[in-house]
């Protein structure tokens, strides 16, 4: 008697989709919702992560954005030191939804960046990118223009993008309760002063985090029509979690918080789409080879299966099978991808109870 199931593909079972071929064998995870050539422009923001999607995108000749360069004379190392050619814009990592948000309205003019500023040792640090220099600024001055030319590049990414691929990274974070904004860092982990009575834990939910991205798109969209937002979930767990919670549990609900509003858009709304970047690093079939030994960082195999099955989604090339599964690494010789990536919220980890 004939049923739903009898018709469905082999991809729509477990045996023949994923335990049989095992992780070799994966094939069709994604198919691009939409068609994107070499030459279209593709800017890229988001949590740690998505440093490497950008930097997969140019290697392979792609048009990734760059819209603020490196001033000549600084090194690829240096350069990535003080947060060039990571993201489209010098903005460092944006970890939340309503990162996101508050960047793309300070770029396109919706609302001014306020004049908060960090300090530590008489040198000045940006509290929403506080990472990308790392000796921190010589003067307030100095700290503000070049966060007002960061937004002036990023809304030339953002005008000029055919697609913003956005990883989401986080769904805690803090907030200034003196003027609203949206912090990536607590105070007093680079610089600045933390106060309990102005800096706010956040945990964002599933509805605030889809309004801030719908806020997000509907925005970018008044700029540049032709936009299309691909999002995608970090597989990375978080260093640390202020929630109360032992961190595996924290983490996973974060994932699944993030995950879950990825799914609910990309399936309500026509110009937004989903990457399963987390699902090729940490579901079952990778049994967590993708990971170094400190089970958070990303290994350079890892983020190569995850731009394998990128592109074959987009119909440039058939997914190589993955290698055959090495012996795990000793800790002092990683094969790492984001090991040289510009990682905030990786500087909590120095933070940690010491253990004998």
């Amino acid at each position: 008697m004939p049923h739903p199931y009898s018709s469905l593909p082999a991809e729509a079972f477990w045996r023949t989709a994923v335990a049989e071929p095992g992780l070799p064998g994966l094939r069709g995870l994604w198919r691009a919702r939409w068609p994107l050539r070499p030459s279209d422009p593709v800017a890229t923001l988001g949590s740690c992560f998505a440093q490497r999607i950008g930097r997969a995108l140019r290697g392979q000749g792609w048009h990734w954005l760059d819209a603020e360069p490196a001033p000549r004379g600084l090194d690829e190392a240096q350069a990535e030191a003080h947060g060039y050619g990571l993201f489209s814009a010098r903005v460092g990592n944006v970890y939340t939804a309503a990162q996101l948000r508050q960047w793309v309205e300070w770029a396109l003019d919706e609302r001014a960046s306020p004049p908060t500023l960090w300090w530590r040792d008489d040198r000045v640090y940006d509290p929403f990118r506080p990472g990308i220099e790392p000796a921190g600024f010589a003067s307030e001055r100095e700290a503000l223009v070049l966060r007002h030319a960061t937004q002036k590049a990023l809304a030339r990414a953002l005008r000029d993008a055919h697609w913003l691929v956005f990883t989401l990274g986080l769904v805690e974070g803090w907030q200034d309760q003196r003027d609203g904004v949206v912090l990536p860092l607590a105070p007093g982990v680079v610089a600045g002063s933390f106060d309990p009575e102005r800096h706010v834990w956040r945990q964002w939910r599933h509805a605030e985090i889809a309004g801030d991205l719908l806020a997000t798109l509907e925005l970018l969209k008044r700029h540049n029509p032709a936009l299309r937002l691909l999002l995608s979930v970090s597989p990375v767990p978080l260093t640390a979690t202020c929630s109360g919670q032992h961190v595996l549990v924290a983490s996973t609900a974060a994932k699944a918080t993030l995950r879950a509003v990825a799914a609910e858009l990309a399936d309500t709304h026509p110009d937004i789409d989903y990457f399963p970047a987390y699902e090729v690093i940490a579901s079952h079939p990778a049994r967590a080879r993708f990971f170094d030994t400190n089970l958070r960082t990303v290994t350079a195999e890892g983020v190569e299966n995850v731009m394998r099955h990128f592109f074959a989604g987009l119909g440039d090339v058939p997914p190589t099978p993955a290698r055959a599964a090495p012996t795990l690494a000793p800790a002092t010789a990683p094969d790492t991808a984001d090991a040289e990536a510009q990682c905030d919220e990786a500087l909590l980890d120095a933070f940690r109870p010491k253990t004998r």
